[in-house]
């Protein structure tokens, strides 16, 4: 689950994590008290004006400003509040700005330069272990930095058995070249980085840029936090933080019904149960000629309101063209899936695309009976190549 970079900083914050401080508002008045508030609090006449959405690269499109004076303030966050906001991560559509953060400027002079820095906590999948994977080259597209400049990218594995390290966070910081009090305040941000990684049950914390200020404080001015949702049981009030403005209306239905649902750009439809299943459908809709339109498992326990929601979901795309359901009947009987898909099909009324419907397991053969004398515009198989030779005939006659 994505939340916003408010929301990341507040949780960075509760584990000792030092972040660019910020109010965030509604209103472009709101702006302007929030940021009567930071200039008492802080010595720099300056604001910054963040954009708040589900995406990177806000400054490319012009998410991000700088004012100098309440006026400014009004006006720059007024013209941010209301706006499609478009970056390289949102797509051409991009996405609708309802909030701004109104943040402190901590690029102020002092006696030394201020530096950027890139850190992130995620889980290697490959080697089964948590990473640090950090950069000097802060502030910049990581992925360009790995391109361009591979070397300038380090990793820091993390033995579970153990945890990070006094002396892991050292080396962080000597790879980062600072040296004094920022290797010292460094060494601490990366200890409560990781510590709240950890608690929250986070798949993705990162931090770009990380800012060693002029006064040589380590801070977070950026919070790009991912929360896996199969730990959310454990932290209910992390649950109140989704904003499913930000996220696809389809699939927030979806989630309502317990569907695991993603969507895509093709013309077949598919409803399975598991997601080793569901890939593997997606493959045999290729190799038959056509192209997945979405990502459906409606998980171990099918049944008629499941697989009526499951049409619902799909016929709402008016690129579908058929729809395969593929179930493996182990948990689940595939008499009473197949039960499910008529009773559904009847009380939904007229679907306009055909079916094909693949069952195995568990009572496959009466499963399949059922389909054939139901009168319906449904097609039954019980090999997946039947299928599949079903899905290039359906598709063949569209």
């Amino acid at each position: 689950m994505n939340i916003h970079e408010y929301q990341g900083k507040a949780i960075l914050k509760s584990f000792g994590v030092r972040v660019q401080e910020g109010i965030v508002a509604d209103t472009a008045e709101q702006a302007v008290e929030a940021a009567k508030k930071l200039k008492v609090d802080y010595n720099s006449d300056w604001v910054v004006i963040k954009a708040q959405i589900h995406a990177g690269g806000r400054g490319k499109g012009g998410g991000v400003k700088l004012a100098k004076n309440l006026e400014e303030v009004r006006e720059k966050a007024g013209k941010i509040i209301g706006m499609q906001l478009i970056t390289p991560q949102t797509g051409p559509e991009g996405k609708l700005v309802s909030k701004v953060l109104i943040a402190q400027d901590v690029y102020y002079p002092g006696e030394s330069e201020t530096k950027e820095f890139y850190v992130s906590v995620l889980l290697d999948r490959s080697r089964g272990r948590n990473i640090i994977m950090y950069s000097t080259e802060g502030g910049m597209d990581i992925e360009e930095v790995a391109e361009h400049t591979p070397h300038l990218i380090f990793k820091e594995e993390i033995d579970p058995k153990v945890g990070l390290q006094g002396f892991q966070a050292r080396k962080i910081a000597f790879n980062l070249g600072l040296s004094g009090d920022a290797f010292k305040d460094m060494t601490k941000f990366i200890a409560s980085l990781y510590k709240a990684y950890e608690a929250t049950d986070s798949s993705m914390f990162e931090i770009n840029p990380v800012l060693k200020t002029s006064d040589n404080k380590i801070l977070a001015v950026d919070a790009k936090v991912n929360l896996d949702d199969n730990g959310l049981f454990r932290h209910p009030d992390f649950a109140a933080l989704r904003d499913t403005s930000e996220e696809d209306p389809t699939e927030v239905e979806a989630s309502k019904s317990n569907l695991n649902y993603v969507k895509l750009d093709g013309n077949v439809g598919c409803m399975v149960n598991g997601a080793g299943l569901a890939m593997a459908t997606m493959d045999i809709i290729k190799l038959a000629g056509g192209e997945p339109a979405n990502f459906l498992d409606v998980g171990g326990s099918a049944n008629a309101e499941t697989v009526k929601a499951g049409f619902n979901i799909i016929l709402s795309d008016p690129n579908v063209k058929a729809i395969m359901i593929n179930i493996f009947g182990g948990i689940v009987r595939c008499d009473r899936v197949s039960q499910g898909v008529i009773d559904a099909y009847k009380e939904i009324g007229n679907i306009p695309v055909p079916i094909i419907v693949r069952l195995q397991g568990t009572n496959a053969v009466e499963a399949k009976k059922l389909i054939d004398e139901s009168g319906l515009q449904v097609y039954s198989a019980i090999l997946l190549k039947e299928a599949a030779a079903l899905v290039t005939k359906v598709l063949e006659n569209k």
